[in-house]
């Protein structure tokens, strides 16, 4: 498999807004909300989203000479709190801009009730219902949904070791976990292999030797682990503690890349394969500045959340300023088909269902006397784009 890499040129308005023909600008002041999991159980990820947003921002302000403020909602991890905070910044506020959301049912939640005051909101979460059954015209989505990052990882995978023949998943039981599975079953049965079990398992679970040991009777080729944050990380070292790596291959189709391989450890990715959405180490002109700007800013180099926050913040600011509007069919109507040099490359949003389009990557992780520098913890194995085609979708704006 090759890597397929893309060289752009970074303009000084990166977003590629030079290009696009620019309505009036309007120079009232511009409130942007985050919606973000700052405590509860997906806190780590939300911290480092909060870090890219918040760049984003403090980077606009000058870039934009715009007086931006920058408001975070606090979701807890939870889905009712993420609406009552975004009801009270709408109804209260006159909120209008937001983005992020960690889980797909905050997200479509969220989604909905921006929608109703005709603002905007992107997000980084994964639900195929996002930018399919449930889309709306005020809802964007970033991050490749699970169809993509499926067909991402399993089918390079499954190139890669013609030998496997039996996958075992582990899923967690909510609108996430359940489309990762239904197209990871979709992939075996293309593909020829055998789904030789599943297991289920809750969002509040962190104990996975009961689920581990079914796959082990189940002897599969490959594991493929379908949870996130915490819970696949547990999966993950628990898996190695009973040895599983070194009878079968095993995959983690959504990791939170850099951020989460440094709590692992290099021990513990070793060997394994991931998939991810962003990877420090790809080379685009886009890239190149955000590490650097982190770098500076924090002193870190970019994990996901960060820079897809930092992405989703940066295009709608730059957007909302060079089409003249912050909300409505104005501001959505700019969005729409928007092309601009993104982490990935060139990244496009597509007007039929807001889904942005963008690589997706199967890293595989290195041992501890292969990294180059402390956070060289992958090999980039492939990256490609793979999308439902608009007359596929069941998206209807």
């Amino acid at each position: 498999m090759t890597v397929r890499k893309t060289s752009l040129m970074l303009s000084a308005l990166a977003l590629g807004l030079a290009t696009q023909p620019l309505l009036a600008q309007d120079q009232q002041p511009l409130t942007f909300y985050g919606v973000k999991s700052l405590s509860g159980a997906f806190a780590s990820y939300g911290k480092y989203a909060e870090m890219g947003s918040r760049l984003a921002v403090e980077e606009a302000r000058e870039t934009l000479g715009r007086d931006i403020e920058y408001v975070s909602l606090d979701t807890e991890g939870n889905a009712g709190r993420a609406i009552r905070k975004v009801q009270e910044a709408i109804n209260q506020d006159g909120g209008r801009l937001f983005n992020g959301a960690t889980l797909s049912s905050t997200a479509l939640a969220v989604g909905k009730e921006v929608a109703g005051v005709e603002g905007v909101f992107m997000t980084p979460a994964g639900a195929d219902e996002l930018t399919g059954s449930e889309c709306n015209a005020s809802t964007f989505r970033w991050s490749v949904p699970t169809y993509g990052a499926i067909r991402e990882t399993l089918v390079p995978l499954i190139e890669a070791l013609p030998e496997a023949k039996r996958f075992y998943t582990i899923t967690p039981e909510y609108v996430f976990g359940e489309a990762l599975l239904d197209n990871a079953k979709a992939v075996f049965e293309e593909y020829g292999v055998e789904h030789v079990g599943n297991s289920y398992h809750s969002l509040q679970e962190q104990e996975f030797s009961g689920y581990l040991t079914n796959a082990m009777s189940a002897a599969p080729d490959v594991l493929v682990l379908l949870n996130f944050g915490s819970q696949s990380s547990n999966a993950l070292r628990q898996a190695r503690n009973f040895g599983l790596n070194e009878q079968m291959d095993i995959l983690m189709v959504w990791s939170a890349g850099l951020d989460q391989f440094e709590e692992l450890g290099a021990a513990n990715v070793d060997g394994i394969y991931f998939g991810a959405q962003y990877w420090h180490e790809v080379d685009t002109p886009f890239n190149q500045q955000l590490v650097a700007s982190v770098r500076e800013a924090y002193d870190i180099t970019p994990t996901y959340p960060l820079a897809a926050d930092y992405t989703m913040t940066r295009v709608m600011l730059e957007v909302a300023d060079a089409s003249g509007a912050s909300e409505g069919p104005t501001l959505i109507e700019a969005l729409e088909g928007y092309t601009y040099q993104g982490p990935t490359g060139e990244e496009t949003i597509r007007a039929s269902d807001h889904q942005v389009i963008k690589d997706y990557y199967l890293l595989k992780g290195k041992a501890e006397g292969e990294m180059e520098d402390p956070d060289d913890y992958a090999d980039v194995i492939s990256a490609g784009r793979s999308f439902v085609t608009p007359e596929d979708s069941p998206c209807q704006l």
